[in-house]
């Protein structure tokens, strides 16, 4: 209990830490005429490719101006996860002063320097500036002509740079509502002109009236942004036929089942037990055999056990998201209420896991308890230790720091494993025996060799994967876009419905094909029940091929080993939660049909 309260007081402190990260206040900064207004820049990198992000100076921009020197500012851990690298820039901008054209600085640039910006002009990078908390971006450049190929141009070809910003800002009384930057045709330079030696990098600033706009609702806006656009124009309609469609399968699963079932039970509790014998044909002839416990027990209660802990996770992050916990445009809180909710949740899979374990007959709890632990952590660790080595040889702002690598790394050994074992322990102790109604037979029933092709567990677990994966296909295109674009995702309610769908959708998916696993006489449903319920995490990862080739303009090594690498950690636990989902619905549908009739 020391340990379990520790680990609570650990946690405790970690929420504290995070939780400003998380939510913002309700009311904004107020500014006075004149005050400075800081201007931050963060990031650039391809616009096509999200994930592979630089710092704003990795580019020979002015580090020193008209306003000052440039210093860093301090980040939360969100902000860390999403690759944020806020800098204070030396534009000089004050509260309500507007002025047509400044100097910020003159830059000599060597033809190193040039032959950088025109890559980055070339590769269509963006960059990422914040006003106020309020994004902006803006193209680094633009190519005219013919594309390069292969390093060369060709002839009548341009590459421009944008050395001027204009930014402009609405205000409402004394408090920032909006922010804008542009780019001017008239001011840009071609960079690659041999006779360039130097630039001059400006800008200008124009205060807009806006007091229609409260702080409040400012973030609205975003939502008819040319970076970040809408994903309402037909979400709705799409998503209303795709629930309609699930709905209308559920109800004729169900039917089907409960008629078929009803039929059933109905026959075999009309048969005398003298005639048993005789009369016994489908699943009602293996009640002897159906609570048998399958192999690999350990593997399968940890699995279990973590599928109900992402399921929890899953669960609490969509409540977080429905009460308004998350600002619109700011994924980093989304991602530190995603690894706080976890770690906390970690009691869950030792509980269920042991709890499982120990009524299948397991003794080597221990080590339940570590698989448990790292079924699912360890495959993340492994492949988040690939791509975080692949974005600090590319000296990209993806790759964590070492700090906020051994902030995980103590939130996870210090409070998420400690939980587990408690769990673990508290599993254990108030397990007690599998409740079977039926007695298992000591020698195993033979498994019929012959069957329908349609039976067959590779084409059993195709069906269980597709139909699930039919009722979030929509949702998983916008879903994409966000996570993979520049797209805002603020549906959340769309989302909800999306999860309660693929929920019931695989519980009821699992529950038919076992029974008529089950009327074929075949017992080993134990294993098939999670795999058939896992099977929509490799239609996700199938999908994510077809996004990635079809729906994307990604490309490179650098960002196909973000997505891939982090799709096929979404894919499993979306196998490991799922499976859990099927395993458990197969579980108590399996324990009801057979308490329901009369047996030896």
């Amino acid at each position: 209990m020391k340990q379990f309260r520790v680990s609570y007081v650990l946690g405790a402190f970690a929420a504290l830490t995070l939780l400003p990260a998380l939510s913002s206040a309700e009311e904004g900064r107020k500014f006075q005429m004149h005050e400075r207004v800081p201007v931050i820049v963060n990031k650039v990198g391809p616009f096509n490719n999200p994930s592979e992000t630089y710092q704003y100076y990795s580019l020979p921009y002015c580090k020193e101006g008209s306003g000052g020197v440039s210093r860093r500012e301090r980040h939360g851990l969100g902000e860390l996860l999403v690759g944020d690298r806020k800098v204070v820039s030396p534009y000089e901008v004050n509260f309500l002063d507007s002025f047509t054209w400044r100097l910020l600085c003159k830059v000599e640039l060597s033809e190193e320097d040039k032959k950088t910006f025109a890559e980055a002009i070339e590769d269509e990078y963006y960059f990422e500036m914040f006003v106020d908390g309020l994004p902006m971006y803006g193209y680094v450049g633009e190519p005219e002509g013919q594309a390069p190929i292969l390093g060369h141009t060709f002839e009548g070809s341009h590459t421009f740079l944008y050395p001027h910003l204009h930014f402009s800002i609405g205000y409402n009384k004394d408090q920032i509502v909006s922010v804008n930057v542009t780019t001017l045709n008239q001011r840009k330079v071609e960079i690659l002109d041999p006779n360039l030696k130097e630039v001059e990098f400006s800008y200008s600033v124009d205060w807009i009236e806006e007091p229609q706009l409260a702080w409040a609702d400012r973030m609205l806006r975003y939502a008819d942004s040319r970076f970040i656009p809408s994903t309402f124009e037909i979400h709705w309609l799409s998503i209303i036929n795709s629930f309609v469609l699930v709905l209308l399968l559920t109800i004729f699963l169900t039917i089907i089942l409960m008629r078929v079932l009803k039929n059933d039970v109905s026959r075999y509790m009309e048969i005398d037990n003298d005639e048993i014998l005789e009369e016994e044909s489908g699943w009602k002839l293996i009640h002897g055999d159906v609570f048998r416990f399958p192999s690999h027990i350990n593997l399968l209660a940890a699995l279990i056990g973590s599928g109900v802990q992402l399921c929890a996770t899953t669960a609490l992050l969509l409540i977080c998201a429905l009460s308004g916990v998350f600002r619109a445009t700011k994924r980093g809180s989304i991602l530190t209420a995603l690894l706080l909710i976890y770690v906390l949740t970690s009691f869950i899979t030792g509980y269920i896991s042991a709890r499982l374990y120990r009524q299948m007959g397991g003794k080597n709890w221990t080590w339940n308890i570590i698989t448990a632990a790292l079924v699912f952590p360890g495959p993340l660790a492994l492949v988040w230790s690939f791509l975080n080595s692949v974005a600090w040889s590319n000296a990209s702002t993806a790759a964590l720091p070492a700090a906020t690598v051994f902030i995980i790394l103590g939130l996870f050994i210090f409070v998420s494993f400690p939980l587990s074992v408690v769990g673990g322990i508290a599993g254990r102790n108030s397990a007690g025996d599998f409740d079977a109604p039926c007695r298992t037979k000591k020698v195993a029933r033979e498994i019929p060799k012959d069957g329908p092709c349609f039976q067959h567990p590779v084409v059993q677990a195709l069906l269980a994967g597709f139909l699930p994966f039919s009722a979030i296909y929509i949702e998983l295109h916008y879903i994409f876009n966000s996570i993979w674009g520049h797209k805002i995702y603020t549906l959340f309610g769309i989302l909800v419905l999306a999860f309660i769908m693929l929920f019931m959708v695989t519980s009821l998916i699992t529950i038919a094909l076992i029974y008529f696993q089950l009327t074929r006489e075949d017992h080993r449903w134990w294993w098939r029940t999670f795999l058939n319920g896992g099977a929509t995490g490799l239609f996700i990862l199938a999908y994510s091929f077809f996004y990635y080739f079809q729906r994307s303009e990604m490309d490179g090594f650098f960002q196909a080993s973000y997505f891939f690498g982090y799709m096929a950690i979404v894919s499993y636990a979306f196998f490991i939660m799922l499976g859990s989902v099927g395993f458990l619905s197969s579980l108590s549908f399996v324990r009801h049909i057979y308490s329901v009739i009369k047996t030896d």
